[in-house]
Order: C-alpha cells, then structure tokens, then sequence
C-alpha cells in the first residue's frame, strides 16, 4: 500500500524571514490525520532568507536530522559545538536529556533551503551527541546510498532507532529498486524532480508512506531527481 502525502496539501508557514512546509503536524499546525509516520515524526522543509534562522531554542529526547539542499547552515549548540553545514552535508543531534541549539542562514545574499526532521528514539534519557558528515559520495548517481543508521554501518551517521536513511540521486529516466524486508515499512520523501514510486507519479515536495511493499521500482522522470528514503521498522 502507497498513500500519498501531496506537496501542495502540506501545513503552512509563512513568515517575512521563513517559508516552511509540514508534513506532519507540528507547532501551530494540527492534523490528526497527520501525526507521523512509524518513528518518523517531522519532515519540515524550510526556505530561510539571508541571515536570518532559529534563534536559541532547546529539545529533548529526539533524534534531529538536519539535509541542506541549498545554502549553509550557521549551528551552535550547548554540547559547544559551532559548525558549518554547508549545501549537500547531513547533521544528525541526539538530543537525549536535552541540548539548546539555534540555526542561522549563513549568508547575508543567498537563500537557505533546508529539511529538518525528527524521529523518536528508541530510549530517553540519552547523553545528548553531535555528528555531521558530507552526503555527497562518489558514486552516488543512480544510487542509494545510506547516510544515518542504527549501527553506523557504511560509514552512516548514528541514530538511536531502527531506520535507515537513503539519499537517491537519479538521472533522468534511470531507475533503482529496492526489497523492504518482511515487517518494516519506508517514507519516501522527494526533494527535486518527478519519480514514480511503482509507478505512482510523485513530484518534488510530495512524500509516500509505504506499507506491506516488497519491492521498489523508483524511477526518475525527464529531469534529474533526488529523494530521500526512509527504511523504518
């Protein structure tokens, strides 16, 4: 079963420094209908004006993932970190029994353009963790290629739950499969181009919650795409 979650059906912010699009309720935007996926619990994508971004603000127990599409990201955080997060780099915080941290669009000319997401962990009170690392592979065309897991295998960022994150990178009409193991299901969230999942047409911005499937067929329309896949138990 595919259900669709359409770009343009999405929560709504809109601010004179912020655009920002839910997935999933979050913040002043309820839908009961909307609460989440498995663990997975946000999927925000925001578009951040110059210098402008989230001021000090705290969280507690959830795992926080951070993919820059384009632009930078300005982090500085209470673990005492002070980064960079530059356009096709990942972030993954624990946030465990709590960490403050504020986000600023690092350039005073150019957009920022970003997802954050949240999963639930699978334990609290966690010792709070920073990593970040580059999405960008060699050979990551026509490609899945694992950027956060439960054992950090391939070289993946740390996550304290049982998924397993995909970026997928096609050229136009190349197609990659992929076998969800028996009892686990996937979230598939397009960030550029048009794909068919199955041969459901998908567009940037929608997502697709995917349960008791077997076997992806994701395949990229006339122009390049990128995804990310969300392996969930």
């Amino acid at each position: 079963m595919i259900v669709i979650r359409d770009s343009h059906s999405r929560g709504r912010v809109v601010l004179d420094w912020l655009k920002s699009l839910h997935s999933f309720s979050f913040g002043n935007y309820y839908d009961p209908n909307h609460m989440g996926f498995k663990s997975l619990r946000v999927i925000n994508e925001d578009v951040i004006k110059p210098g402008k971004g989230f001021s000090s603000h705290s969280h507690k127990n959830m795992e926080i993932i951070t993919y820059i599409i384009k632009g930078s990201v300005e982090h500085k955080d209470s673990l005492g970190n002070l980064t960079v997060i530059k356009e096709g780099e990942i972030q993954c915080m624990s946030a465990g029994t709590g960490v403050t941290h504020s986000e600023y669009n690092g350039s005073q000319e150019d957009i920022l353009h970003l997802l954050q997401i949240w999963i639930l962990p699978n334990q609290t009170g966690l010792t709070p963790s920073y990593q970040q690392r580059s999405a960008n592979f060699i050979n990551n065309t026509n490609n899945l290629n694992l950027l956060i897991s439960s054992t950090a295998e391939q070289g993946s960022l740390l996550i304290h739950q049982d998924v397993k994150l995909y970026l997928g990178k096609l050229e136009p009409t190349e197609q990659i499969s992929f076998k969800l193991q028996s009892g686990r299901d996937a979230w598939l969230q397009i960030i550029t181009g048009d794909l068919l999942l199955n041969g459901i047409t998908l567009k940037a911005g929608d997502g697709a919650a995917i349960s008791q499937e077997n076997h992806l067929v994701i395949e990229a329309g006339k122009e390049k795409a990128e995804f990310l896949l969300f392996d969930l138990n």
